[in-house]
């Protein structure tokens, strides 16, 4: 069987490794980007190599409605094929399970070992656009877009008029928006509720909340990540990217959470902010795809489009994100869960869409309950102190 993945980050380097371990499959892997250099830093969650489905639900976010959308037989099955998993890529798997490291890192070392296995993958570098992926595709092939957000195929899997509309095929949930700030720090940092409220306890209005598991220390230097409120206005009103300097001089209440905060750190661990703030704002948007496979093509039967004859994926960021944690670890998850649905090679392609895109909406419920609960409790954090709005957020009952 032929499979095309259509983005070389780590969700489409895991898929390729997983397929080329498996017998009967020519992989053929596309990636715009000449080398790797995303230098952010990422940790996989635990439950990516539970061994357990106990410890695969041990979340305190998100374990009780993990047990509740999933059938014990689903995760039992999950479970099973992390144990067939190809020793060197769990290895791989179980490292980054244990730590942070930069993102780049994961992409070079899923790269070199797909190219170090020598056989079953053919990779190549260029820009593909939708008509170009599409036109790829021979009856009975398979093809996977895991290009991101800004998915590449997202769009074209609804069937309808030769023009594709934007965002037809999406389903967004508007959060808040917030400015993003990143700084490196001298010194060991963690924070946990208490930490960020004690920190804030002077910011009326505006607070600086370190990310869910956003700070780590890798021996030299503590990478921090967090968040500020701002309004729709505020957010209109700003650059895309700008640094503390910048903030300090066009918004200072914003940028005085975040020093106020910052300074509160160094009181307490003696150590100083290296180089810059790093500031960018965004829209917090939770997003689906309303299908994550092709299958309105083939229920459809339109036999002279190459959507009808084939089956069409997204994965990773292509189908689902979140903003307020790292959505890697989902993306992985799911392709885990794709790698052993087309490795069965018995199964019907319309039941091997099907399942998937129940899998993918089970885990949509799952992200859209946790991003919902952060944000409902980080909304009661901002107002902890001012009884009357705290009680406004409470619906008790």
């Amino acid at each position: 069987m032929r499979v095309h993945v259509i983005g070389a980050g780590p969700v489409g380097l895991l898929l390729t490794a997983l397929l080329q371990s498996m017998d009967g499959f020519s992989v053929h892997l596309y990636e715009k980007r000449r080398e790797y250099t995303r230098t952010r830093m990422v940790q996989l969650a635990p439950y990516l190599m539970a061994d357990s489905v106990e410890s695969y639900r041990a979340d305190d976010i998100d374990g009780d409605s993990v047990e509740a959308i999933f059938d014990p037989a689903e995760l039992e099955q999950g479970l099973a094929f992390r144990q067939s998993i190809p020793a060197d890529l769990s290895t791989l798997l179980q490292g980054w399970t244990h730590g942070f490291c930069p993102l780049n890192s994961i992409e070079q070392s899923l790269s070199a070992l797909i190219d170090g296995r020598g056989h079953g993958v053919e990779r190549t570098e260029a820009v593909v656009t939708a008509e170009d992926a599409i036109a790829l595709l021979e009856p009975g092939e398979v093809l996977i877009d895991s290009t991101g957000s800004r998915s590449l195929l997202r769009d074209h899997l609804v069937p309808g008029p030769s023009a594709v509309e934007e965002g037809a095929n999406t389903v967004t949930v508007r959060l808040e928006y917030a400015l993003v700030i990143t700084f490196l720090y001298g010194q060991p940092y963690d924070c946990n509720e208490s930490c960020k409220y004690y920190k804030n306890i002077e910011n009326a209005h505006y607070k600086f909340i370190p990310m869910v598991h956003r700070t780590h220390y890798d021996g030299n230097v503590s990478h921090v990540t967090g968040i500020v409120n701002i309004s729709a206005e505020e957010f209109e009103a700003m650059p895309s990217r700008s640094d503390g300097e910048w903030l300090r001089s066009n918004f200072p209440a914003v940028a005085q959470s975040m020093d106020r905060f910052i300074e509160k750190v160094k009181e307490e661990t003696h150590g100083e902010i290296l180089g810059d703030l790093e500031v960018v704002r965004i829209p917090l948007d939770l997003y689906r795809a309303r299908n994550a496979t092709n299958r309105q093509w083939l229920a459809e039967a339109r036999s002279e489009h190459p959507l009808s004859t084939s089956a069409v994926f997204l994965a990773g960021d292509s189908a689902i994100g979140s903003p307020y944690f790292q959505s890697i670890s989902l993306g992985l998850e799911c392709v885990m869960f794709l790698a052993g649905l087309i490795a069965q090679r018995d199964l019907p392609l319309r039941e091997m869409l099907d399942r998937y895109e129940l899998y993918i909406y089970k885990q949509w419920l799952r992200v859209y309950m946790r991003s919902k609960m952060i944000k409902h409790n980080k909304d009661l954090f901002e107002s902890v102190d001012n009884p009357v709005a705290l009680l406004e957020k409470l619906h008790i009952y």
